[in-house]
């Protein structure tokens, strides 16, 4: 049994990537809805909130493979996880810049994600670690996005997409928007329309279920 979870729906994205990669394998998804979203909370409580979670599927569920579908919750806690139970697979998310520099024709990538992704060292690490690409990234917090996507409130995801997105476009020639937080890609119609049609939008969870994947098998 393959334990998937985030702090809300938001890793359903991920969720479906994984169900399309390996259709046969069994999922349990746990969401947290009651503390959503993680991005908005301390590392403390995340990693604290991130290990009872993986206690409960690794020793309760009997999983075999973790995958945490959280940005906020990979870059606060997955290092703890693999400490804890080192003969369990740990698949993280981050968001997916490499990807976004294959496919970038202007060498101008938005990336928009919760303000405690972009604050934390394994982001840092990752954002400088491209530096020689020649890519500009162009780092937007958003703020409230993904509790209006967690409360399903579409007026004000509406409002804060368009936001978010035309304050990436408002610096620079971007053709590729980064969506470094699981829940953006469950609303990614509605970037897509706030962003425009010239510009590609890359979410995570197709790089997970291939990396799953690759460990299954």
């Amino acid at each position: 049994m393959i334990g998937v979870f985030d702090s809300g729906i938001g890793g359903h994205s991920v969720l479906r990537a994984l169900r399309a990669q390996l259709p046969d394998e069994p999922f349990a998804y746990f969401a947290d809805t009651e503390h959503a979203p993680y991005g908005e909370r301390d590392e403390a409580f995340v990693a604290q909130r991130s290990l009872a979670i993986t206690r409960k599927f690794i020793e309760e569920d009997g999983a075999n493979l973790v995958v945490v579908a959280c940005n906020t919750a990979t870059a606060a806690a997955i290092h703890l996880l693999r400490e804890a139970y080192p003969q369990i697979p740990f698949v993280g998310v981050e968001p997916p810049l490499r990807p976004a520099v294959a496919v970038t024709r202007t060498r101008q990538v938005g990336v928009m994600a919760t303000r405690g992704t972009l604050a934390s060292a394994k982001f840092r690490a990752l954002h400088e670690s491209l530096a020689a690409s020649g890519v500009r990234f162009i780092l937007q917090p958003c703020d409230g996005l993904a509790l209006a996507i967690e409360t399903n409130d579409a007026a004000r995801v509406r409002e804060l997409c368009e936001r978010y997105v035309g304050a990436v476009q408002a610096q620079g020639d971007v053709d590729t928007l980064v969506l470094g937080c699981t829940h953006y890609a469950l609303v990614d119609d509605v970037l897509q329309a706030a962003a425009g049609d010239g510009v590609r939008l890359v979410e995570p969870g197709v790089p997970v279920a291939r990396r799953v994947a690759a460990l299954l098998a």
